[in-house]
């Protein structure tokens, strides 16, 4: 079972993958043209990601990703959105049969579900994961199984290893945590020992989604660099040699992005959503690098 202190053993063997969210590339282009498949694959390279994290493609397109992820070096992670364990496995043996998919960031869709069936599902989806051997990281996310942050804290007790991808913005947005209480801390420092991935973005307890600035001036990103370094320190704490902690810079479009007008049809963005995924990036590599050098 894992506990809430951080062991101080870190593995400089250890790298960290951070991946570009293939949804956040959604109508990014220049000169009023988005980009095409090929060319937001290629950007994501050149920028210095590692990998993308996306959806298997379909069987038409499954040697079109091929190429692109080998000819541009990068790895590969999907999305799965089940609402019970027979679905997770069918996407699993999708996953398994289309090979190379480092692992399965997953939102379970069923956000009522509460107590002991909430955790049987849980559990067995970390069973299903064993089975295939494809990592499945839960992700924490309005919506979903784990919505409310107090019923993730019992889940993560009861279970005692529950590999989560870290998505703090939703438990901030959900609670309007403009501050952030000791009583809130101690909750998400709970969750932060279960920490598998991270996907990063920032939310200021209104909006889910909040431009952080040229140089991430925006006053809650000191607590998001805390929380990410923390889920990090943790990670490192139990991992295997070699192994790759993995990240994804995930901004969302319209709406999660906010607009000058939401309602003019033209849905502009007040943010370079671009340039902020590679602000996030860079912040990452710094958090792990300074990590590195404890």
């Amino acid at each position: 079972m894992l506990n809430s202190k951080t062991s101080t053993r870190i593995n400089r063997n250890n790298e960290l993958a951070v991946h570009m969210s293939w949804w956040g590339m959604s109508g990014l282009g220049e000169n009023g043209r988005e980009w095409t498949v090929e060319e937001k694959v290629r950007q994501i390279a050149i920028a210095g990601f590692d990998g993308i994290n996306g959806f298997i493609p379909s069987p038409e397109d499954e040697e079109v990703w091929r190429r692109l992820l080998d000819d541009n070096g990068l790895a590969f992670s999907v999305n799965a959105y089940p609402t019970e364990a027979a679905q997770m496995e069918q996407y699993l043996q999708k996953a398994k049969g289309y090979g190379g998919i480092d692992f399965i960031n997953t939102q379970v869709m069923i956000p009522f579900l509460i107590d002991k069936p909430a955790v049987n599902l849980l559990r067995d989806l970390n069973h299903l994961s064993a089975e295939y051997e494809i990592p499945v990281f839960i992700e924490t996310h309005r919506g979903t199984i784990t919505q409310d942050l107090i019923r993730t804290v019992d889940y993560v007790q009861q279970l005692g290893d529950l590999p989560l991808t870290i998505d703090f913005s939703h438990f901030v947005v959900a609670g309007e945590m403009h501050t952030i209480s000791d009583e809130a801390e101690k909750l998400l420092q709970e969750v932060l020992v279960h920490t598998a991935s991270i996907h990063a973005r920032v939310s200021n307890g209104e909006q889910v989604q909040v431009d952080i600035g040229a140089q991430a001036e925006h006053t809650m990103v000191p607590h998001y660099k805390r929380w990410w370094k923390q889920g990090m320190k943790h990670w490192l704490s139990r991992a295997a040699d070699s192994q790759s902690f993995p990240v994804v810079c995930e901004l969302g479009p319209a709406p999660y992005a906010i607009t000058v007008d939401e309602y003019s049809g033209r849905k502009q963005e007040i943010s370079d959503r671009w340039q902020q995924s590679l602000l996030l990036k860079e912040l990452l590599h710094g958090l792990w690098s300074g990590i590195m050098e404890e």
